[in-house]
């Protein structure tokens, strides 16, 4: 009986932990790739979001970085958006908190305007 409740046990924290696992996604664009990821699960409400840039294996040279978050209107429910600039945090990563106000599937979109240069849109999108 003790090994069959040390099991138990066992199983409820390894399901929690595995719930609790952070959230990590990369998008690309051209050359561009963004690691984007967040210490916490996303939630309902204000989330921090992570975003290291690399270019061709490098770190570039951005003049600012800024992220939406949306999900378009759907029958009986408006559109739903939130902006945000990033700041810089060292090391061609970025941090910012957005507010994300339903669970669902949101599109997201990073704005990386660097020194030189065209202004990029790096697309991706996420469901929680």
């Amino acid at each position: 009986m003790k090994i069959f409740i040390r099991v138990l046990i066992s199983l409820v924290f390894t399901t929690a932990l595995i719930q609790a696992a952070a959230f990590e996604k990369e998008a690309k664009f051209r050359d561009m790739k963004v690691l984007i990821s967040s210490d916490k699960p996303l939630s309902t409400g204000s989330n921090i979001f992570i975003l290291a840039l690399s270019k061709n294996g490098k770190n570039p040279t951005v003049s600012k970085v800024s992220i939406k978050a949306f999900m378009p209107e759907m029958p009986g429910m408006p559109a739903m958006e939130s902006k945000a600039e990033a700041k810089d945090i060292g090391d061609g990563k970025y941090e910012a908190r957005v507010n994300l106000a339903m669970g669902g599937t949101w599109q997201l979109h990073i704005f990386i305007t660097p020194v030189e240069g065209k202004k990029l849109r790096v697309k991706s999108s996420f469901d929680f």
